[in-house]
């Protein structure tokens, strides 16, 4: 699918930087971590506190080990959506899919805890047909539980092809952000959404918003989801500028269509309410 670009309509649209309070509703973030390293600097309480101060309601949350989700879970469990991780240390993002004791070891954690979904799994296109994976996949989706995937688009195409219903979260929009070949692989999958954490800088280079992807956007309103990816504890001490980032391109969309990126696709998928 080639996107039209409306040019007239784009250079209508006006970025205007205004206080949170001014200019925006709530945020539903939708990939944050919460590692080890990152809680010997910032309690619970500290990242509570960032939320508020940003006017993020929900977020959803991941670790390594997964045990530091559970435990800003435990501390606010009306705010915190928990995803549960499979790495136990920084190593296992490399090493998960070798690991034939992983999947017994997810079936065992989501009989115990909370969790919302899995991941975020990191896999590229050469280890796509893992019996790992295939087996993660099956276990999400006879639960119905999201997975939230790092990989490329032939890893997405697995995916569906083991389970062709399941609910896919693709993180960073893909290992290839091209809105075109987004909105073709929206199209094969109705089941799949992407989170477009980290892309600020292709969305709205220099601040202002991309044609292509106000397009992509305004075309496929109810598939894409915002959130900051605290991948690490510097991005945690930046999160006020990455939520002012993320705000500023998504007052440049129509208000229905930044509500749904905002909030309401999360709500809906991860099945909460204002």
């Amino acid at each position: 699918m080639v996107m039209q670009v409306n040019r007239y309509s784009s250079c209508l649209r006006v970025l205007v930087l205004l206080p949170f309070s001014l200019n925006a509703g709530p945020l539903f973030d939708t990939h944050l971590h919460y590692s080890a390293a990152d809680a010997r600097v910032l309690s619970p309480q500290d990242i509570i506190a960032l939320l508020d101060d940003n006017g993020i309601r929900y977020a959803v949350v991941t670790g390594t080990p997964a045990a530091q989700t559970a435990t800003l879970y435990k501390y606010a469990p009306g705010r915190i959506v928990p995803l549960l991780g499979v790495y136990r240390n920084p190593n296992d993002k490399i090493s998960w899919l070798n690991d034939a004791a992983l999947p017994s070891a997810i079936e065992a954690e989501l009989k115990q805890g909370s969790w919302a979904g899995i991941g975020e799994l990191h896999i590229f296109a050469r280890d796509r047909h893992s019996p790992v994976l295939r087996r993660i996949v099956e276990i999400a989706s006879s639960r119905q539980l999201p997975l939230l995937i790092h990989g490329d688009p032939a890893v997405i195409d697995t995916i569906y092809d083991i389970e062709p219903q399941q609910p896919v979260i693709w993180a960073h929009a893909g290992t290839f952000p091209y809105p075109d070949l987004l909105a073709n692989y929206l199209q094969r999958y109705p089941s799949l959404i992407m989170d477009v954490s980290m892309r600020d800088q292709r969305i709205a280079p220099e601040g202002q918003l991309d044609d292509a992807w106000y397009e992509l956007f305004v075309t496929y309103p109810q598939r894409f989801m915002v959130g900051v990816d605290t991948y690490s504890l510097s991005r945690w001490q930046d999160f006020d500028i990455a939520v002012a980032t993320m705000r500023g391109w998504l007052a440049q969309l129509p208000g229905d269509v930044a509500a749904g990126l905002s909030y309401g696709n999360a709500e809906r998928l991860f099945k909460k309410s204002k």
